[in-house]
């Protein structure tokens, strides 16, 4: 946001800035690997590949079902995609709108330009309460900015009461997927960790998923009891109400909202929405795009303060941390549309393999090597690792056939590629295919250079790939085997005699299955005749009868297999 609204601590249209990425050392937006180098870790996982499989497969399969039963489904992706795009059309007057609703409802706004700021904040808040601890409902933001770390550093104790988060806090362990973190754990390990570090835990605890749930819930029902201050997320910010919205189904993210005295919300600038019944479409999306649930078993709404009723005190942290950076482009921007359902990161053939911790950011799966770049940016020229994500898929297209308000991930990731290769300046790759296109220009120079490849067999091993090339092309080995060169080129084997038997065959077929004359049936339609051909080609034997039988019978096979 250029210019924006009043905060608390600044004279009214203070100059927020211009768009900006978070600066760096700060949060968990940049990971310290590239993807490529870290995606091997995953890869020789074999555990981890398991549980992700079966996990995704799952709710793939839940998923499916649930959208099945709406005949207006994708009436509802239009409706979600068309709320999202006029929200970033008219963003800065809906962040003033949501700022008045929650002022008048006795809640404060406070204005965060990035994740340093926003850690600043809620420290200070949490210290004017007189806390050093705090419980906390599942929140992406505040995973993306390190809350949690700042507030260790800063002595006050942040307990995540998710039980997924839980387990990952316990682990010392970061957030492999945007719902259920730790869908890299099974629960044999989960117990494990349970055992070592949830303070008053059975020894003799064994991994039966109630089991586990139980014990968990004894240990959060103190903090819930006793904790006096709540950092939450927002799944959604009404700005018609000044009413946010959380959407979970455990039950602990209603008792961090209801119980302690200070409630304090973190929330991206982008999950504002104009009206309140905008809830209706996306109440309707994210429950089936996500886990595969008709509804939330818990939806939590709250507007202000009620005297009487929940939190004394409400304060709204509203964040950027480069997402004025990301709506300033005008095509990464569709990426802010997301609300994190995890539906692309189920689909996709490259996390099922990989795992979230080989994106090395808050954001994994398709849409994270899509928002992850456009939040903190891409600095080719540092070798950051984030340029590395927008390479991280097939481009297969299932993410945006899953995306419940139709992100296009595949072009954007695109066209992060392209901005990536343009900002890289000259590079080998850039050479390389200079050097490709002079060469293809020419057809002795392309003859030439298909001849010179033949050497190159030799680097082949005994399954006819090669795996390792030298520089500057390792680049492509590095993430791909190279099918060795054939022994012939295409030109070679046309040239031959087998190649020109072909082209004879072919020219009989023609003749036979069209009924005419062969030189006819050979030359392009609408072109010139000619008898001047070879007699051998005139007189080759037509394919045996039996063939066209063989051939039939393997197309009905095919197409009842299809079938």
């Amino acid at each position: 946001m250029s210019s924006g609204p009043t905060r608390p601590d600044r004279p009214a249209g203070a100059f927020l800035g211009m768009p900006a990425v978070p600066p760096r050392g700060t949060g968990n937006l940049r990971g310290d690997r590239p993807f490529p180098e870290a995606a091997h870790d995953g890869l020789r996982d074999e555990q981890l590949r398991r549980n992700l499989a079966r996990a995704t497969r799952t709710i793939r399969g839940k998923r499916l079902a649930v959208t099945g039963e709406l005949p207006d489904w994708e009436a509802l992706r239009d409706a979600g995609a068309a709320i999202k795009a006029d929200t970033m059309n008219r963003l800065p007057e809906l962040l003033e709108e949501l700022e008045r609703k929650v002022t008048e409802r006795g809640g404060t706004v406070h204005w965060a330009r990035d994740g340093v700021e926003a850690n600043e904040i809620v420290t200070r808040l949490v210290r004017a309460t007189g806390s050093d601890e705090v419980i906390k409902v599942k929140s992406m933001a505040t995973q993306e900015i390190g809350l949690n770390e700042h507030l260790e550093s800063q002595g006050v104790a942040a307990h995540e009461t998710d039980l997924a988060e839980l387990i990952v806090q316990l682990a010392g362990d970061r957030p492999s997927h945007i719902l259920v973190p730790a869908i890299h754990r099974n629960r044999e390990e989960i117990r494990d960790i349970f055992r070592a570090r949830l303070p008053g835990v059975d020894p003799a605890l064994d991994a039966v998923p109630a089991h586990l749930a139980a014990a968990a819930r004894a240990y959060l029902r103190e903090k819930f009891l006793t904790v006096p201050v709540a950092v939450s997320g927002a799944n959604f910010g009404i700005a018609e109400t000044g009413t946010l919205s959380v959407v979970e189904s455990e039950g602990n993210g209603r008792m961090c909202l209801t119980l302690p005295r200070t409630l304090i919300t973190v929330m991206g600038i982008e999950k504002v929405l104009p009206r309140y019944r905008d809830l209706e479409v996306f109440l309707q999306l994210l429950p089936r795009s996500s886990t595969g649930e008709r509804m939330n078993p818990y939806t939590s709404l709250w507007t202000g303060v009620t005297p009487g009723d929940g939190p004394e005190e409400f304060h709204l942290v509203l964040l950027d941390n480069g997402r004025t950076a990301a709506l300033a482009d005008r095509i990464g921007r569709e990426a802010l549309h997301c609300i994190r359902c995890s539906a692309c990161l189920n689909v996709c053939p490259v996390y099922e393999r990989t795992g979230g911790h080989s994106y090395g950011s808050t954001y994994p799966g398709p849409i994270g090597a899509v928002l992850t770049p456009q939040l903190a940016g891409m600095d080719a020229a540092r070798k950051d690792p984030n340029s590395s994500l927008p390479y991280a898929s097939t481009l297969c297209g299932a993410c945006f056939d899953a995306c419940p308000v139709k992100i296009d991930i595949p072009s954007l990731l695109v066209e992060l590629r392209h901005q990536h290769t343009e900002r890289a300046g000259a590079t080998a790759e850039k050479l390389a295919m200079k050097a490709a296109a002079a060469v293809m220009r020419h057809p002795r120079l392309f003859t030439a250079a298909q001849k010179a490849t033949a050497p190159a067999r030799l680097a082949a091993g005994r399954d006819g790939v090669i795996s390792r090339l030298p520089p500057p092309f390792d680049g492509w080995s590095d993430s791909r085997d190279l099918p060795a060169p054939p022994r012939r080129t295409f030109r070679d084997w046309m040239a031959s005699e087998e190649g020109a038997a072909t082209l004879r065959a072919a020219a009989e077929e023609g003749r036979r299955t069209r009924g005419g004359d062969p030189h006819e049936a050979a030359a392009p339609e609408g072109g010139p005749r000619s008898d001047a051909r070879p007699a051998d080609a005139r007189t080759a034997p037509a394919r045996p009868a039996h063939d066209d039988a063989d051939h039939a019978d393997r197309a009905a096979a095919d197409d009842e297999e299809t079938r």
